[in-house]
């Protein structure tokens, strides 16, 4: 997943905005993996494993986002996919080679997608070592993206190719978020029981 910095939410009130990260991961999760389509024609159980990199916030605040990540049974649930609070975690992404692995590719992506590959060096004209690894780091990752889906554009999610369901199936999902009032709007910013 992945969004410009230069697409800012407009006309926020002050608690979509404080929920900000959260509001962003719980969309996240309940739609970009295309979880709902994982299991529509076995119909065993499949029992979904969430590993959040650590939390930003209070553990308060933590703990209610995860009781409405554990709500999204009630979404999942028709095609018997379910989360249990226990599978809802907060690791250091650091004991984790997958989640390093991730944090690479996504840190790379928002790097070309913001266009720190063009930063120079104050007082210079050019490019610093660092800037110039992550940009060939950037280039590498590309590549093997293209060997997926040759037309991949960085810049727009990933098609499903007529096929919704493809969500799911798909080795790599590219997943570009734009906000849309409607998404603040949403389960997260209303009271529960």
């Amino acid at each position: 997943m992945f969004r410009q910095n230069a697409q800012v939410p407009q006309n926020l009130t002050r608690e979509p905005e404080e929920k900000e990260y959260f509001l962003l991961y719980y969309q996240f999760i309940k739609h970009a993996f295309g979880i709902d389509y994982c299991n529509s024609k076995e119909k065993e159980q499949v029992i979904l494993k969430l590993y959040f990199d650590k939390l930003p916030d209070t553990k308060k605040k933590n703990k209610e986002f995860k009781g409405y990540i554990y709500a999204l049974n009630d979404f999942f649930c028709i095609n018997n996919v379910h989360i249990y609070n226990e599978d809802i975690a907060e690791v250091d992404s650091k004991n984790h080679v997958i989640l390093q692995c991730v944090d690479i590719i996504l840190g790379a992506m928002n790097f070309k997608l913001n266009n720190m590959d063009k930063e120079k060096m104050p007082d210079s004209n050019r490019r610093g070592k660092r800037t110039i690894a992550k940009e060939k780091l950037y280039k590498n990752i590309l590549k093997n993206i293209k060997n997926i889906y040759p037309n991949f554009n960085i810049g727009v999610s990933t098609s499903y190719r007529n096929d919704i369901t493809n969500n799911w199936k798909d080795p790599y999902r590219h997943w570009c978020f734009k906000s849309k009032n409607s998404i603040f709007d949403s389960s997260l910013t209303k009271k529960t029981k």
